[in-house]
């Protein structure tokens, strides 16, 4: 199976391990990820204001080359994720908007490509059973807490991934690994997101109260799919008095976990570069 790949900046730059661990576990799954060729940023944000059309043509042009491509359109990063399937929806119900951006790129997107995120291909084939039987190193035993965030899961009107209250589909991954997914109150709540740069200390204590709850709840490590949500958890738990506490906590990709799950040799996990080393609680 082969699907059109949009790893975006991040992915390309400071969240490389997750790319690592992403192509690795598709391709043991036996999807081909073709990244898209000369891609550019997708923008990063999704537009608030309604008839901000400018903002679109950033996302439009990657959607186009997708369309080229194929079918659908994958992406990891949550942020892209997010950017790509509103732009999507929105140009599939506002045909004037989409004809506007066309007119300015010079580019005829037609509103055929799908963009899916990484999970629902998983959710979808293999399935969580069929993913449970590939696995040959199971997790168990580690105590995980699936953490969404937000941009992966809203608006629900226009993202339809999975319930924005009450979502399953990490949770439903991590139990395929074997691991043992740990329910805390914060796994739906904002870390701080695009406020990092401008209030650094507002997210970092949003941060730290995700990151202390999962810990209260008796989570080994913390599982996402967004590299601004990685950062932010793992960031504050350096060499601070938070991070001195002895009560750290790994925060991991989901494509990571499944590397270990799946035996893949150890350069694919991609779990070097963090602030909390996560390979001890893989060490036999």
């Amino acid at each position: 199976m082969r699907v059109s790949y949009y790893p975006g900046c991040t992915l390309s730059t400071k969240a490389r391990g997750y790319d690592r661990s992403g192509r690795a576990v598709a391709a043991a799954l036996g999807v081909e990820l073709v990244e898209l060729p000369e891609w550019q940023c997708c923008g990063a944000t999704f537009p608030l204001a309604t008839d901000n059309s400018l903002a679109l043509i950033a996302p439009t042009r990657v959607l186009y080359q997708a369309e080229q491509a194929g079918e659908q359109v994958a992406a990891l990063c949550a942020i892209c994720y997010h950017v790509l399937k509103r732009t999507q929806t929105t140009l599939e119900r506002d045909l004037e908007m989409r004809e506007r951006i066309n007119w300015f790129t010079e580019q005829e997107y037609q509103g055929r490509v799908r963009v899916v995120h990484l999970l629902e291909l998983l959710r979808d084939e293999p399935g969580w059973d069929g993913l449970a039987e590939r696995v040959t190193r199971p997790l168990k035993g580690l105590r995980a807490a699936p953490y969404y965030g937000c941009l992966l899961l809203r608006p629900y009107d226009e993202i339809r991934l999975d319930d924005p209250e009450s979502p399953t589909i990490l949770h439903d991954l991590l139990r395929a690994l074997g691991a043992e997914p740990v329910d805390f109150p914060y796994n739906v709540e904002c870390c701080g997101s695009y406020i990092t740069v401008k209030e650094p200390k507002i997210s970092e204590t949003m941060s730290r109260d995700i990151v202390a709850s999962a810990r209260e709840h008796g989570a080994q490590v913390i599982v996402t799919a967004c590299p601004l949500c990685q950062f932010n958890l793992d960031y504050p738990q350096r060499e601070t008095e938070f991070g001195r506490s002895g009560e750290e906590i790994p925060v991991v990709y989901f494509t990571q976990l499944m590397a270990v799950a799946l035996g893949l040799p150890e350069e694919d996990w991609g779990l070097e570069e963090y602030y909390v080393d996560p390979r001890p609680l893989f060490r036999d």
